[in-house]
């Protein structure tokens, strides 16, 4: 019987993809809290927190608030 995986990804530090991951890191922007967005689904909205240093949380408007990742392509600063 095969062991259960533990979940946890272990990072070579000699792998080839560690640059990919590194530049993917540093190409996300962080969006200042107040800023205007529009996202292709949900439309106009104000960044209202920041949750962590991946994703904001975004009020749309009539208390929808949604929790949007930085890398989402549907998601553009105004």
């Amino acid at each position: 019987m095969p062991s259960q995986p533990t979940g946890l990804r272990r990072h070579l530090p000699n792998s080839p993809f560690n640059a990919a991951r590194e530049a993917a890191d540093a190409a996300i922007e962080p969006i200042p809290v107040g800023a205007r967005v529009s996202h292709e689904r949900h439309g106009l909205g104000r960044v209202v927190a920041l949750d962590g240093d991946r994703a904001v949380i975004v009020d749309f408007g009539g208390g929808d608030r949604r929790r949007v990742a930085l890398d989402s392509a549907k998601l553009e600063v105004l």
